[in-house]
């Protein structure tokens, strides 16, 4: 995948070019029309949080009503193969983080859809990395990745680590560190992030990979630490924790972005159209707060930008695939 500084860089090529679309694009929604934001993945998480305020963004404006829908169930494909099937008149816009369109592909013997040929990138809306997160299961004076290893090494029948689902971009990054530690850890995979958070705040389980913001307030609050975090650079929201590339493990520098597509042959005006107000959405100051409490940051391109941006982590999960090994079961 991309690099966050790479996501930022196509946001801010776009911006200019965003800016030229004509005055139409924010005319009056026609009366009557109802967009729908499809989400693979329950209410209340995440995608919620970016999800709804650009919904208000959009109403009036790109359609009459907006509503968001989750469609949930087999790790988002259920919300991607729906939204194929929609008409290709821009009313049916599929909200999905890049797994689904971008590894996947790659893990997954037979997919019922193709990301590039079946749907029209349009811009993807934030990005988020991953926290190597420990609780109380784990002793307290462990505060490094080394330490895990090594703690880990002298007790193989407590070393399991959690994950929200399996063959998620979380999953790999654990397989990328047993790989790198050349030591084999127990994968554990969870229905979604909250359960495995609870059973990591319980004790159930020494150390999980979630998703930052889901952690944030309680590493923050000292309930839960942060080992290491997998994006390129130090998270702006947990500073203070060192990457996994600072602790030696340079393969494991992952994020995830949370992209909007809409189904192949919709016509370009509409796709620009709606690019364009959900870049709108994206600097309102509202929005910034949002994102802030639940440690995601916004990013944005034209649609071209964010279609090379799916190619070029399509092929970089090939790479990462292949060295681990991993094949999704059906």
């Amino acid at each position: 995948m991309l690099n966050r500084r790479d996501l930022l860089k196509a946001g801010a090529a776009s911006g200019a070019a965003s800016f030229l679309l004509p005055h139409t694009a924010f005319a009056q929604a026609p009366a009557g029309s109802t967009a729908s934001i499809i989400s693979g993945f329950p209410a209340g998480g995440m995608g919620d949080h970016v999800a709804r305020p650009l919904a208000e963004k959009l109403r009036g404006r790109y359609a009459a009503n907006v509503v968001v829908e989750s469609r949930t169930g087999a790790g988002g494909r259920i919300a991607v193969e729906y939204v194929k099937r929609a008409a290709p008149d821009g009313m049916t816009i599929l909200q999905i983080p890049s797994s689904p369109m971008v590894l996947y592909p790659n893990t997954y013997r037979k997919l019922n859809y193709d990301p590039m040929a079946d749907f029209i990138p349009v811009t993807s809306t934030v990005t988020y990395g991953f926290s190597f997160t420990a609780g109380p299961g784990l002793p307290a004076e462990i505060r490094t990745v080394e330490q895990y290893i090594q703690w880990a090494r002298a007790n193989p029948k407590m070393a399991s680590y959690g994950i929200p689902a399996a063959g998620s971009a979380l999953h790999f990054a654990g397989m990328l560190l047993q790989k790198a530690a050349g030591f084999d850890f127990t994968a554990v995979p969870y229905r979604g992030g909250a359960p495995l958070l609870n059973d990591v705040m319980g004790g159930q389980i020494p150390v999980s990979f979630n998703v930052i913001g889901e952690v944030l307030p309680h590493v923050r609050a000292g309930r839960l630490r942060s080992l290491a975090v997998t994006t390129a650079q130090r998270s702006v929201f947990l500073p203070d924790v060192p990457t996994m590339v600072e602790q030696g493990y340079k393969d494991i520098a992952l994020q995830e972005w949370l992209g909007w597509f809409v189904p192949a042959k919709t016509p370009a005006d509409t796709v620009n159209r709606l690019n364009a107000i959900v870049r709108e959405g994206l600097q309102a100051p509202e929005f910034a707060e949002i994102l802030a409490k639940n440690g995601l940051q916004a990013v944005h391109q034209s649609p071209a930008e964010f279609a090379a941006i799916v190619r070029a982590d399509h092929a970089r999960w090939s790479t990462l695939a292949k060295a681990t090994g991993f094949t999704a079961e059906d």
